[in-house]
């Protein structure tokens, strides 16, 4: 085996554990997110500890993938398109994080709402709205390993039925705080979780343009689609 044999074959040795590294990740947040919506549903606190507790080993990782991408930039100087290889890595584990704080997130509220009015076929549609982004993320994960741009261009155009899941939850929670004031704290905590739930859809995308970037070189020139932006317009948010 020449020199550079040896070189793109310990290369190839460092992706894959890079690979398995973040696959380990997106498991770890894909149980996060489900457990996150169960704990929520069944107002299980103590799932919602176990939650907010395996949040550090989805940390950890994160900080394994970067120290080990670093490592792995200076030992091998890659070239250009491996060196697209290592930090597509870089930046899915970001975004896995990200999904792993959010349904953190979600964990908390659940011992918030304990004590709060039950807000009717909430928790049913919020678990909905989880179940539908962490299969975008099981999805799109699917397609980084397989190197399925197609796959994750479908998953792009999946985050519009996320937003307009959303967006529906959203008028329902104005419709119950209009019907009683009581239920406005418990449909403020609510907005929030659903609001989290829709972030974590926007970072599974951005994880669906990291796939298309690795595997043609480009970020998708699309934008991608939206549903109903009602509820950012009413709150102002971005």
């Amino acid at each position: 085996m020449s020199d550079g044999q040896h070189i793109q074959s310990s290369f190839d040795r460092d992706l894959e554990a890079l690979q398995a590294m973040v696959m380990k990740m997106g498991g770890l947040v894909e149980a996060a997110i489900t457990d996150g919506a169960r704990s929520l549903e069944t107002r299980d606190e103590e799932l919602a500890q176990q939650v907010r507790d395996n949040d550090e080993r989805i940390d950890r990782l994160e900080l394994q993938i970067n120290e080990e991408a670093a490592r792995v930039v200076a030992l091998r100087a890659p070239l250009a398109g491996d060196m697209r290889l290592v930090l597509s890595v870089i930046k899915i584990a970001t975004n896995l994080e990200r999904i792993g704080d959010y349904a953190k997130n979600l964990a908390k509220r659940t011992g918030l709402l304990l004590d709060l009015p039950t807000i009717d076929g909430a928790p049913r549609s919020l678990r909905r709205m989880a179940g539908e982004v962490e299969r975008m993320l099981h999805d799109v994960l699917d397609a980084y390993i397989q190197r399925d741009a197609d796959l994750a261009r479908e998953v792009r155009m999946r985050d519009a039925d996320v937003d307009q899941m959303y967006t529906a939850i959203f008028r329902e929670f104005l419709t119950f705080m209009m019907e009683d004031p009581r239920n406005i704290t418990a449909c403020m905590h609510l907005h929030f979780i659903a609001k989290n739930i829709e972030r974590m859809g926007d970072h599974a995308t951005s994880i669906a343009d990291q796939v298309i970037y690795t595997i043609e070189g480009t970020m998708p020139a699309e934008d991608r689609p939206k549903g109903d932006r009602t509820s950012t317009e009413i709150l102002g948010s971005s």
